[in-house]
This record gives structure tokens, sequence and C-alpha cells, in this order.
């Protein structure tokens, strides 16, 4: 039998005991879950209702509303601590009761002042403001009270931007400003729609997330881009007051920002949302990206752990039969399947999703299909479906894979490699070729040396066949006389194990 909760006369309802508790943090998070609704129709934060006589008017006079939002705040918590549920809600009644009074004494009291008035600047207000009691309520007021009439994230931005230039330039005074407005922009980035509106509504969630870190990062990602210009085709400009408030995170303000953005980006990855929906290779393109850009800003945002976790959580969609089969639909062939799978091998991280992409790619380059493939083109396109199959090989060397799932895929392309060959006698034919010798052992090495043809059964052949050449008087005459012929042979005599 499930024993009851013993309540002690200690417990305390909640750790919200006076008005000021419900302005730290945590307490607003709770807000702006529970109103949600009611705070998206008027397009404001917990903050600003915390700080604006006419929202919390508005909100007192639909009891109902608020009745429910104690409801969903006392229940979960009776049930958690034992306390009985009227007692909370009467705690929570009252508490509510305290704030709104002191909120809206402050209105009638204009305590709150107009930063839109002719000679009140945000720069005045705060060196006034130095060293008061209640500096952060009565800035918090006077900054929500310049987006009252402000709608829309894009243009709530800029006023707040616009604050901020005005602000003193340095001390306290500017420090006032900045935390009522970093608050603000916590909260408003927080919501995906408002996130999107201020970002671009046309992005996906791939472009939402790279326009998010080229935002707080935008350092880094400038810097990766002059390193890899082809990532620019997959992060979207960041323009208007998203550039105006980069440049203050690149300058080191807002970091509390910066650093619940950089979160939002890492929870997001470890969500099920696709990042591209309905283009599978761009999705591996954009967490590619997003890989690189995020790694860059460890130390800084994120721990390196925080962001391999999140890509081996990411990786885990990426390797599964939904996903995979979308991403192969679109290839012609089996060896393009095959190639597409190799890139996927190389971008998904974690033991497990690299062992998962690894059978995939395993299972498709050990299909008849492919053997069939490959063995059933014109003869003398061998050299050129050899030369395909070695990009193949070297793609899965370079994919670090498990070396037993290496080893197992990679043998497997050389021996269907050594059966395109062996159908069109391509070592035999080169071997017999009235090409001078130097231009014949160029040929074989580079076969031999997995250059144009994967290591495995053609590989062997060609370096029997190039040893054999070494061997004749013919080639020996050829070398003595022009010894500087055998210089470019030298790293493919190597790379084939002929030379140390």
């Amino acid at each position: 039998m499930k024993q009851k909760r013993i309540v002690r006369q200690d417990d305390q309802p909640s750790n919200c005991m006076t008005p000021q508790d419900l302005y730290a943090p945590h307490a607003r998070e709770v807000i702006g879950r529970v109103l949600e609704d009611w705070l998206k129709r008027r397009q404001v934060t917990p903050f600003e209702l915390l700080h604006r006589p006419d929202l919390t008017e508005v909100l007192e006079a639909s009891g109902v509303e608020l009745q429910h939002a104690v409801q969903k705040v006392a229940v979960p918590e009776s049930q958690a601590t034992g306390l009985p549920v009227h007692d909370l809600i009467r705690h929570y009644q009252k508490l509510i009761q305290a704030t709104t009074e002191r909120i809206i004494d402050a209105g009638r009291k204009k305590l709150f002042a107009d930063l839109d008035e002719p000679g009140t600047s945000v720069a005045d207000l705060a060196i006034k403001l130095e060293g008061h009691a209640d500096r952060g309520f009565l800035m918090g007021g006077a900054v929500c009270g310049a987006l009252k009439d402000v709608t829309g994230g894009r243009a709530r931005l800029e006023r707040m931007m616009d604050l901020v230039d005005a602000a003193p330039a340095e001390g306290a005074p500017r420090a006032m400003v900045l935390v009522a407005v970093e608050q603000i922009l916590c909260e408003l980035f927080a919501a995906p729609p408002r996130r999107a509106e201020i970002l671009g509504p046309s992005l996906d969630l791939g472009g939402n997330l790279a326009a998010i870190v080229r935002m707080v990062a935008p350092n880094e990602m400038e810097m990766l881009i002059r390193m890899e210009p082809r990532l620019a085709a997959h992060v979207p400009p960041v323009d208007g007051p998203a550039e105006r408030l980069g440049r203050r995170l690149a300058a080191g303000e807002f970091r509390l920002l910066a650093a619940a953005m950089a979160r939002e980006v890492i929870r997001e990855l470890k969500g099920s949302r696709r990042l591209r929906p309905g283009d599978a290779p761009g999705e591996i393109d954009i967490l590619r990206t997003l890989a690189m850009a995020l790694t860059a800003t460890t130390g800084r945002l994120l721990s390196l752990e925080e962001v391999q976790d999140a890509f081996v959580q990411r990786s885990k969609a990426l390797v599964t039969a939904d996903f995979v089969g979308t991403y192969a639909a679109s290839c012609k062939s089996a060896v393009d399947e095959a190639a597409a799978l190799v890139r996927l091998c190389e971008n998904v991280t974690g033991a497990a999703n690299k062992r998962a992409a690894g059978r995939w790619l395993s299972a498709c380059v050990g299909a008849l299909r492919f053997e069939t493939e490959q063995r059933g083109g014109p003869p003398n396109l061998a050299a050129q479906r050899l030369a395909a199959l070695a990009v193949l090989q070297k793609g899965v060397r370079a994919a670090a894979l498990g070396e037993k799932d290496e080893a197992e895929i990679s043998g497997r392309i050389g021996a269907v490699a050594g059966l395109v060959e062996a159908d069109a006698r391509l070592v035999a034919q080169v071997a017999k070729s009235p090409l001078p010798p130097v231009r014949r052992l160029s040929v074989l090495l580079k076969l031999a040396s997995g250059e144009t043809a994967p290591f495995g059964p053609v590989a062997e052949r060609a370096r029997a066949e190039a040893i054999r050449i070494f061997k004749t008087p013919d080639a020996r005459a050829a070398l003595s006389a022009e010894p500087e012929a055998l210089a470019p042979l030298r790293p493919l005599m190597k790379a084939a194990g002929l030379a140390a």
C-alpha cells in the first residue's frame, strides 16, 4: 500500500513567497508556460506582463484564465509535495494579488518613465536610477513601456536595439539598460513563432538554427565561410535588427542571451523534428554545417561534450529505415546509392550510429544489384567504373567506420572491381599494349596503388604485372636511358608496396 507523505508544519508551498520571487528567470518561465496562449495572443513576454500595468489589469479582469493558470501550477505541486491543493491555490492568489497591486500602483504613480516623451532618454533615466533600491523594476517598466505599441518580432527587436544604442556608454547605468533588454530578448527568442519572424519566416528548421548560430557567433561563422566558401549556401544571411543584435553579441554583450540561444539550438538538434523536411541530402548538408559552426564556438558558448552529445542524438535519426529510404530514393544507380551512403557514414557520429550506417552501406555493396550493374556496362568503360569504385573505397576508408565494417565493405568493393577487371581483361591489355614500358608501368602502378582501381584483386594483378615488366630487359634499358622517368613512378611504387 502506498503511504501518504507526512506534511510538516515547516513545509513551504513553493519557492515563490514574495512578489519579487516572480521576477526570477525560473518563475517567468513557469508564467510563460501556464499563460502561453494569453501571451501569444497579445504578442508579449512574461517580463512585460510583470512590468506593464495595462497588461496586468487585462489579465486580472480575465478571472477564468488566471484561475486556470493558478491551477496548472498548484495541482502538480500538490502531487509533488503533498500540500493541499486549496492551500496552494490560496497562496498563489495572494501572491498574484500583491504583485498585481504593486505593478498597477507603480503605473498610477507614474513611476515608470515614458521613453517616448520628448526630453526623456533611456540614458538619463539610467543615470537617475543608479543606486535606487528598485532600479531594476523601474527600468524594466520603462523599457517594457517603450514596446507597448510595437507589434511584430522584427519591429520589437529593432526598438530594443534603438534603446541599447541610446543607453549610457559604460558602467552600471549601461548595464541596467542591457539587463532589462536582455530579459525580454531571451523570452522573445524562446518563442519559435517570434524567432522565425525575426530570422526569416520562410526558413525551415535547419535554416533557422543556422541563422541563430550565425547571429550568436558571427565571427566564427564568417571564419568558417572563408575557409570553406560552399558553407555560405547553407547559412542564410542575417540582416536588419537581427544583424544589429549579432554585432552586439560579437562584441561580448548579452552573454546570457547568446548562451540561451546556443542551448536552444542544442535542444532542437536533440529533438525529432526534421531539419530539412522533404530534402534528405540537404538534411546532411545543414547538419554538417551546424556541426562545424557549433564546434567552433566550444569553450565560449557551449562545451565540446554538449555539442558532441547533440549530434550523436541527431545522428540516430539519420540511420533509421525511413530516413535512409528517403535519402537513397533519388539515386539512379547502385554505385550512386553507395556513394550517398558513404557520405552518410562520414557525417553521423557515435559508435552505434556509425555501425548502423555501416550496415546500410554493407547491404548496398553486398547486393546482387551492385555487382550486376558494375559488370553489365560496356567493356570499354571498365576503367571508368574501376576509378569510381576506387573513389568509393577511399570514402569508406575515410568514414571512420569500425575496423571490421571498413574491412568488410572495402573488401566487397575490391572483389566487385576484380570481377569488372577480369571481364574486361584490363590489366592484361595494358601489359601487352605497344606503349613504352614507362607508360605501361605508370598505368599499372596507378591501378596497384589504389588510385584508379580499388585495393584488392585488381591491385594485386596490376602489381604482379608491374613487377614482371620491371624485370624485362626493355624496361631496364628504358629506365637506364631516362633515369628522370623513374621519379614520377616512385610515389606510385611506394603506394603499391614496391619500394620503401
